[in-house]
């Protein structure tokens, strides 16, 4: 089977389960000139002929400033297509990087500053345009990259997502090639002989990427069902089974323990507590409470007794540190010690993990003299939030 028909099935089975094309939309295509960018594009154009769905696309190049960049052939290429090709000067971009390699001291330039500046760029051209969407030619190899590189420098299971709403710039971010396996991206370019140009990036074929590159393949060459079974693994949410709903932070001897919520069911749990204590018993604003922009930036824990939630409690980063928050004990479990002995773990918990960090609290009037009790010193004048008196507190570690 030709490799086109098997890109266009990927994307026709990413755009149905990721609900990536809508009709009416608006979408700029990142069009960088390697053969992902050029793949995404080509099909793209004919996927818009056969979708029965009613969408727009507009490839756009940045020229960033690297030595040699010529334009041209990705112009011819879009007039191949009946497609308009948009450069826009972004040659900043690469003066900026080189003034970052050398300040940093880096070997060569950095990709994620790239990388990031990039995306600002073109979020920009499409905000000025008035396009909603940007697709750019990530593919399944680049995701697994991507996650093998987070777990091995970041600590983290994690990779980019098919689809993903960038609020800030009000433009959301498609990968319809999320599917699509490489080999099969180089199979298309040959076959259907489409141009691609050479990358004029300074740091190509030098980078981790490209080391993990090589190790995924020799993965593959080894253990050929591999690639398959990982290209399952990325969306088989009903097999996702690691560590993180298994921690329990053990905070006394008698089942008082402190647990990060992991699962919807763990979400309903917290909100059920924060209705009982802040709204129904302090009398606070439901949509205040529930409604809440910082959530997003928050980590949020559950309080457990014994296997039975009793309280809630949670962080962000704040200032020059982290901002603990929401912290609540239902109301037949106060006056035990639990709360203090709580606050006091989930404080030094954040302390040895931030050091040196300063922890604020917003206190109400009420709770002032706990707070003092645990560690907390006043920092300024009391304020009203909502309709109680708080005070700003502080610990240092």
């Amino acid at each position: 089977m030709k490799s086109i028909r098997t890109l266009l099935a990927c994307i026709r089975k990413a755009d149905n389960t990721y609900n990536l094309i809508e009709h009416g939309d608006k979408i700029v295509i990142g069009l960088s000139g390697g053969k992902d960018s050029v793949a995404l594009t080509y099909c793209l154009n004919l996927y818009k002929k056969f979708s029965h769905t009613d969408f727009t696309i507009q490839p756009v190049t940045l020229d960033l400033g690297f030595p040699g960049f010529n334009s041209k052939p990705l112009e011819e290429f879009c007039q191949s297509l009946g497609l308009t090709l948009k450069v826009v000067d972004s040659r900043e971009v690469y003066k900026i990087l080189q003034i970052q390699q050398e300040k940093q001291g880096l070997k060569h330039l950095p990709c994620s500053i790239c990388s990031r500046m990039k995306k600002a760029a073109i979020n920009k051209v499409a905000n000025e345009m008035g396009f909603n969407k940007v697709a750019f030619a990530h593919h399944f190899d680049d995701a697994m990259e991507t996650l093998l590189m987070n777990e091995i420098h970041g600590s983290r299971i994690a990779t980019f997502a098919p689809k993903m709403l960038l609020e800030n710039a009000n433009i959301v971010f498609i990968r319809p090639l999320m599917l699509v396996h490489e080999n099969e991206i180089s199979k298309l370019i040959k076959e259907e002989n489409l141009p691609v140009l050479d990358s004029h990036c300074p740091a190509d074929k030098t980078t981790t990427r490209e080391d993990i590159k090589l190790l995924m393949n020799d993965l593959y060459k080894k253990y050929p069902q591999a690639k398959d079974n990982f290209l399952t693994m990325l969306s088989n949410y009903e097999q996702f089974d690691v560590w993180g709903s298994d921690i329990q932070y053990q905070i006394n001897q008698q089942g008082l323990t402190l647990r990060p919520i992991t699962t919807p069911y763990q979400m309903f749990l917290m909100s059920d507590i924060r209705i009982k204590v802040f709204v129904k018993e302090q009398g606070f604003s439901y949509d205040i409470e529930m409604v809440d922009e910082e959530e997003k930036q928050a980590k949020n824990f559950l309080i457990y007794l014994k296997d039975k939630p009793i309280g809630c409690i949670r962080y962000r980063k704040y200032e020059d540190g982290y901002k603990i928050e929401r912290f609540a004990i239902l109301k037949e479990y106060r006056k035990q010690g639990l709360g203090r002995q709580t606050l006091l773990f989930f404080s030094d918990m954040l302390g040895k993990e931030f050091n040196p960090c300063n922890i604020y609290i917003h206190a109400q009037e009420m709770s002032k003299d706990f707070y003092l009790k645990c560690g907390y010193m006043i920092t300024g004048e009391p304020f009203m939030e909502g309709h109680v008196l708080h005070y700003p507190m502080l610990k240092k570690y």
